[in-house]
């Protein structure tokens, strides 16, 4: 029996996530020869590397192979401006040239490579949408007689371009057996063993095969994949066996003759000749021929068939019958079954009075789809569940049974609900080892859409049933399930709601909406949970989000409040979504000193002109370049004094112009412009101390500080301390000893002041 069927569309849908990739090694160094490897796709704007300037270079120039991608700054800064893509440009080679003040070339150009190392950003396609091809029957298994071929644009030695091939459906699929099968890594199509033995253009002239191909080898779920169908059309084998050949006894033809590719006394057939028998098929198998040169109609040209011998014996031996003089073959006692072998080969001799020849058949069994699976019962009752039933959870356990072969496409059952959800909220997994089903909750339930349903199950088989054979009332079963309401509370169309604002907003400005719905249908009120430093508001009734105080970017970039919604009436049920406002930086910031610098001095006098390097920063967003400070005098009075020059973007060094200072503390005021839009400008007092110097560090004697004792006022103190112990010492002495006394008055020398390391 042919079994059709139509192939719909087949749909594959991979996720690809990727994360960034780093640069390794050193950031930074000087000029010469380097290649470094970036992944493609990164976001632009990524720094290379940062080459540094060796006198008298102070800026470097950039060429070659830079398409409008790669740019260097005058300090060296070497960076991409947009997304690199290995499949435009595999290597990019460029050459930077270290200039001095005139802009001459005083090093370089140096070559500098940059290889785009690839990531699986190109899917694999097939060439065509749809092959056909065709195999003639009985032909060689594992011979290509096909292929399908796919093209990926990604690396072909990395594993992102490397694809792999495999048949994902094969319609009809008969038995459950593949007689296609596709080399994995080239495409090539071939019959397998079985198809090779099996097809059979006069019960299944076609097939339709659905063939995918992966990138990633296909050992990663985070492929990419393309899928393609190939139709198959099957002919006929082209060998026919030879027609009879007569011999005329005692011939005076010249010799050697030829006969035949082969000559047998009795049977000339190719052997082994195959055949096929269904399960149940009592009606002849098929019929062997042989023929005899002798005379028809004499007893040297009867012949006998007779069955020597089965392979395997097994449920048991003499499966099969055929009869003496016409060659059918019949089943014997029972009808077959394919679990117990799926072929046979029987051993036939074929004899007449004088000589005999052995034949070997090979008998190959087919299961047929006659049974149509049955529940075990046809109404499973009712049951009765809360809407907020959680999902995933099993409410039900069915069961029906298939009496064809197991483990087949015949006895394989598939549960549907073909009436009573309409919205889809069930769904039904079936256990492949017993069939049983388990009914699973899909998606929420809701009184509120349907209180009751009404279900009907369908068990069916994945493969068509035989002519003549319907499902009926025994593959159908009923259930009812009636759903309770549960007062449940607001609902967000999602959990986290997000904008971006400005920080200089001006105050009451909408900044965001956020929306519930309350299934019941009541109405909702909104408040905010987390407002920590109180800078949102929202309309209780609508939802509508606006700035409530000044907003600061500096203090918080990203500001995380909760939005609760509460049902008005029934129980005040709540439910919580987060809100996440981004803000977005402004230039409001001036530039400052990076840290307090009390400590800076010169040993006076200068025996030659010194300086000091500071830092500037501020609390502003900064670029992928840095900060860009420019540092200038406060004052032009001090322009003989002083000079202020630039290192870097942060970074500036403070000198004296002469030797000619007094000791004493200096205040230097210093001008910072960020060059920001629009730009804002610091002024900072930096003290700077001239001193005397020991070893290098400066000493200054210590003055007299508030609240302490002078060094007179502490010698007197310790005097009359020291008198009023001699007095006491005086009198216990006296009364002790009469004769005896003596006075002890001790004094004091005032020290001078010890410096006081600064």
């Amino acid at each position: 029996m042919m079994a059709q069927a139509h192939l719909h569309s087949l749909c594959l849908l991979t996720l690809y996530l990727t994360t960034g990739h780093g640069l390794e090694g050193k950031f930074s160094g000087p000029l010469k020869p380097m290649t470094f490897s970036i992944f493609e796709g990164q976001e632009p704007s990524q720094i290379i590397f940062q080459f540094k300037a060796s006198p008298p270079a102070v800026t470097f120039k950039l060429s070659g192979e830079t398409d409008g991608i790669f740019e260097i700054q005058p300090d060296g800064l070497l960076y991409h401006n947009k997304a690199l893509d290995r499949e435009t440009r595999a290597v990019h080679k460029l050459q930077v040239s270290a200039l001095d003040a005139h802009g001459n070339t005083v090093e370089g150009p140096v070559p500098i490579t940059v290889e785009v190392k690839d990531i699986n950003d190109n899917r694999p396609t097939f060439i065509q949408s749809k092959y056909e091809g065709s195999v003639r029957q009985n032909s060689r298994p594992g011979k290509p007689f096909m292929y399908v071929n796919a093209t990926d644009l990604d690396d072909p030695d990395t594993p992102n371009g490397q694809l792999f091939y495999q048949i994902v459906m094969q319609l009809p699929k008969i038995n459950n057996v593949m007689y296609f099968q596709i080399n994995n890594k080239t495409g090539e199509i071939s019959l397998t063993f079985a198809g090779s033995k099996e097809l059979d253009p006069s019960k299944n002239p076609f097939y339709n095969l659905v063939v995918s191909v992966k990138d990633m080898g296909g050992q990663t779920e985070n492929s990419f994949s393309d899928s393609t169908s190939v139709d198959i059309t099957v002919k006929e084998n082209i060998w026919k066996a030879p027609q009879p050949v007569e011999i005329v006894e005692n011939s005076t033809d010249p010799h050697p003759m030829k006969i035949t590719q082969r000559l047998s006394p009795l049977f000339i057939h190719m052997l082994p000749l195959p055949t096929s028998v269904t399960e149940a098929d009592w009606s002849g198998i098929g019929t062997l021929v042989a023929h005899d040169m002798d005379e028809e109609n004499t007893v040297n040209s009867v012949l006998h068939y007779k069955i020597v011998d089965q392979f395997p014996k097994f449920p048991k031996d003499g499966l099969f019958l055929i009869q003496s003089f016409t060659g059918l073959f019949q089943l014997a006692e029972q009808s077959l079954k394919k679990q117990d072998a799926a072929q046979y080969l029987l051993t036939v001799e074929v004899s007449d009075k004088d000589f005999h020849t052995l034949c070997q058949v090979k008998i190959n069994v087919i299961d047929i789809n006659d049974q149509i699976p049955i529940f075990e019962k046809s109404d499973y009752g009712n049951l009765t569940l809360a809407e907020d039933t959680a999902v995933g959870s099993t409410i039900l356990t069915i069961q029906a049974t298939d009496a064809d072969e197991p483990f087949t496409g015949s006895s394989k059952i598939l549960y549907r609900i073909t009436q009573g959800d309409d919205e889809g909220r069930l769904g039904i997994d079936t256990d492949p080892q017993n069939n049983t089903g388990y009914v699973i909750i899909k998606k929420p339930l809701d009184f509120e859409t349907t209180a009751i349903h009404n279900i009907v199950f369908q068990a069916e088989n994945p493969e068509p049933l035989v002519s003549g054979v319907q499902y009926n009332a025994s593959s159908f079963a009923t259930f009812t399930l009636f759903v309770t309401n549960v007062n449940e509370a607001p609902q967000f169309p999602q959990h986290i709601f997000q904008a971006k604002v400005s920080e200089d907003v001006a105050i009451g400005t909408k900044v965001g909406n956020m929306t519930a719905k309350d299934p019941e249908g009541l109405d909702i009120s909104y408040s905010l949970r987390g407002d920590t430093r109180g800078w949102l508001r929202i309309d209780p009734a609508t939802g509508e989000i606006f700035s409530a105080a000044p907003l600061d970017r500096e203090a918080e970039s990203l500001y995380r409040v909760q939005v609760v919604a509460t049902e008005v009436g029934g129980s005040s049920l709540s439910t919580a979504a987060g809100f996440n406002l981004a803000l977005t930086d402004v230039n409001d910031n001036p530039p400052r000193l990076a840290k307090e610098y009390t400590g800076l001095f010169f040993c006076h006098p200068l025996s030659a002109p010194g300086s000091h390097i500071i830092q500037a920063t501020d609390d502003d967003l900064q670029s992928f370049r840095g900060p860009q400070f420019t540092f200038a005098l406060g004052s032009e009075s001090l322009q003989n004094d002083w000079e202020i020059s630039k290192i870097n973007g942060t970074h500036a060094r403070l000198s004296t112009k002469h030797t000619r200072f007094e000791e004493r503390v200096y205040n230097v005021p210093i001008r910072i412009n960020d060059g920001g839009r629009p730009p804002l400008e610091g002024t900072v007092s930096l003290p700077v101390t001239f001193c005397s110097c020991v070893e290098g560090r400066c000493f200054r004697p210590v003055g007299h500080m508030p609240g302490i004792p002078t060094v007179g006022s502490t010698v007197g103190i310790l005097l009359t301390t020291f008198l009023v112990i001699g007095v006491i010492l005086t009198v216990v002495f006296i009364r002790m000893k009469k004769n005896k006394g003596k006075d002890n008055v001790e004094s004091a020398q005032g020290s001078e002041a010890t410096p006081l390391r600064n």
